[in-house]
C-alpha cells in the first residue's frame, strides 16, 4: 500500500511538510509506503477549460507543460491521497487548487480515477481561515467519491514560522490520530 502526499505551500520543507510527515510516520510504522510532492518551485497552473481531457480519455490533461500529468500519474497509482496547504485568504494555495481542478477534471472524465481511494486534508493555520481550506480539500475528495478518514479534531494545526506547528500539541496528536485512521482505512479497503 502507498500513501503519496502533496504538499501545496510555498515553503518547502516548512510547516506543512511537517505535519504530513508526522502523519507519514504512522503510516511508515504501520508498513505503508508513503511519498510526498512538494509544489514549491514546481511549474503548475491552473486548469484551462479546453475539455479535451473528456475526448482524450487517455488518464491525463491536455496541457502537457508543467507536473499535473506527472502528479495524476502518482494519485492513480497510490491507495491514499494527501493534499495539504497552508492556509492563503481562508483557502488553500493557487498551486494545490490547480492540481485540484486540472487532476480532478481528469479523473472525473476517465471514468471516476479516484474513486474509493483513501483522501485525507492536512491544512496549516497562522490563526484563522482554515476551516475553508480544509472544506476545499474535502470536496475534492467526496466529488472524486473517495473516502476520507476522520481525525480526533480537524485535520489542522497554528504556526507562521518554520517549526511553530511544533509547538502545537494538539494539532500534533490530530496528525498521528489521522494516521492512524487512514492506516487502518487502507487495510479494511485492501
Amino acid at each position: 500500500m502507498k500513501v503519496i502526499a502533496f504538499n501545496g505551500s510555498a515553503r518547502k520543507d516548512g510547516n506543512t511538510a511537517i505535519l504530513v510527515r508526522q502523519v507519514f510516520n504512522v503510516l511508515e510504522r504501520e508498513g505503508i509506503q508513503t511519498e510526498m510532492m512538494q509544489l514549491s518551485g514546481k511549474k503548475i497552473h491552473g486548469c484551462i477549460a479546453c475539455y479535451k481531457c473528456w475526448s482524450n480519455k487517455d488518464k491525463h490533461c491536455s496541457v502537457k507543460d508543467d507536473i499535473v500529468n506527472e502528479c495524476i500519474d502518482m494519485m492513480a497509482g497510490a491507495d491514499g491521497i494527501i493534499l495539504a496547504s497552508p492556509t492563503y485568504f481562508a483557502d488553500i494555495t493557487s498551486e494545490l487548487k490547480a492540481l485540484v481542478d486540472r487532476s480532478g477534471m481528469t479523473a472525473r472524465a476517465n471514468g471516476d480515477m479516484f474513486r474509493r481511494k483513501a483522501g485525507a486534508a492536512v491544512v496549516v493555520a497562522r490563526r484563522a481561515g482554515s476551516i475553508h481550506a480544509f472544506d476545499t480539500i474535502n470536496h475534492f475528495f467526496l466529488i472524486s467519491q473517495m473516502i476520507i478518514p476522520g481525525s480526533s479534531y480537524w485535520n489542522l494545526a497554528f504556526g507562521r514560522e518554520i517549526g511553530e506547528v511544533e509547538k502545537d500539541e494538539e494539532g500534533l496528536q490530530t496528525m498521528k490520530a489521522l494516521g492512524e485512521n487512514m492506516a487502518w482505512l487502507l487495510k479494511k479497503l485492501q
